[in-house]
């Protein structure tokens, strides 16, 4: 009984860290977001590094994704992966907000019935997994991490993980072929790695603390090492995806692709479900489909946000400049246009001459006398 409490009260534990972490992991995102549209106009691809905006973003994330480490130490990894969802309604909530991402008056009560549908399945598949997700959990040592580390399922997965990142950071680098999923992908890569590694190292680090000391082992500084970089690259991708695509749809399918690989990286590294019956399991997989529904459900309508840069259009037959203060996707074909200023409202068109008459030069003022010479 007291084993249970314990596990119950570590679990608890583990899923509040979960939801905090997320909460800011989806408002740095947004903020990060605002920061690129604000600076849309701008030639400088790397401007948004100088605003305090984007830096704040960045250390929200650092926070919400060390509240997320944090909570694999006390809860297994296939418990606490599927609570990203949390994320998902947090970021859909804030890019409406504050990001302006909306929605025609045709299309919302579609969208609100979808996104309230996703938000009751989202909570469904939540009790589903959480309740009959796997209960054991190991207190890691050295000695258990090397062991875990050299079992051949454990080698093939990082082979095949090694190959596949290879193929994919190829693909986007080299190719440029800037698709959300070959970025989420990557970013999913990092992230089992980074659960696998902050696992590892925070059951270590309560070791040491209870008195069993860890630090003088290797592969406590190897698995830190491990963890610090992918959670640097995790994040450098994370900021990439935020300039090229919409920050709700980062949330959903990001959500979708790290919970699938973070599950597989607790089966296949720490065994979480080798000691759970086929019920608890397939009970477990249908909370978590379940959840998979409701994410997208959540962003099935959303609308890609589209920066503004008010522009300049010039009548060239009549000679008429007009600053233009819609909102549209992108300027007219056959204008001239040119800059991006600041947006204008209300600003009539400004009528300048066309033709102007330019006097006459004569060619006595063209070529001017020469200078006479004073004679002594």
């Amino acid at each position: 009984c007291t084993s249970n409490c314990q596990i119950f009260a570590d679990n608890l534990i583990g899923t509040l860290l979960a939801i905090f972490g997320n909460l800011l992991v989806s408002v740095s995102l947004t903020i990060q977001k605002l920061s690129h549209v604000t600076l849309a106009g701008t030639n400088d691809p790397r401007a948004f590094y100088r605003t305090k905006t984007w830096w704040c973003g960045f250390v929200l994330a650092c926070l919400g994704e060390s509240a997320n480490f944090t909570s694999y130490a006390f809860a297994p990894l296939c418990l606490v992966a599927p609570l990203n969802a949390v994320s998902i309604l947090t970021s859909s909530i804030l890019g409406f907000i504050f990001l302006r991402e909306k929605l025609k008056a045709k299309e919302f009560a579609k969208h609100y019935g979808l996104s309230f549908l996703g938000c009751i399945l989202t909570i469904v598949g939540t009790y589903l997994f959480v309740s009959f997700g796997p209960n054991s959990h190991e207190k890691l040592d050295a000695e258990h991490v090397v062991k875990h580390i050299v079992a051949w399922p454990v080698l093939l997965y990082m082979f095949l993980g090694v190959v596949l990142f290879c193929l994919l950071l190829y693909f986007y680098k080299r190719l440029c072929y800037n698709y959300l999923v070959i970025i989420l992908l990557l970013v999913a890569l990092l992230g089992s790695v980074t659960g696998i590694t902050v696992k590892a190292v925070s059951a270590m680090l309560v070791l040491t603390i209870e008195g069993s000391m860890q630090l003088k082992y290797p592969i406590f500084y190897a698995m830190f090492v491990c963890m610090c970089t992918s959670v640097v690259f995790q994040a450098r991708f994370l900021s990439q995806a935020c300039v090229l695509h919409d920050t709700s749809l980062i949330a959903s399918v990001n959500y979708i692709i790290s919970t699938f690989f973070a599950i597989l990286a607790g089966a296949v590294f720490y065994d979480e479900l080798n000691h759970e019956d086929i019920l608890h399991i397939s009970v477990f997989l249908l909370g978590t489909a379940i959840c998979f529904l409701g994410a997208f459900l959540i962003t099935r309508n959303r609308k890609r946000s589209k920066s503004f840069e008010p522009y300049v259009t010039m009548d060239m037959a009549n000679g008429v400049p007009t600053i233009h203060n819609n909102r549209s996707a992108g300027q007219p074909d056959g204008s001239f246009s040119y800059g991006a200023l600041v947006n204008n409202d209300n600003v009539a068109p400004a009528p300048l001459p066309v033709n102007l008459q330019h006097p006459p030069v004569s060619s006595l003022q063209a070529s001017p006398k020469p200078m006479d010479l004073k004679k002594d």
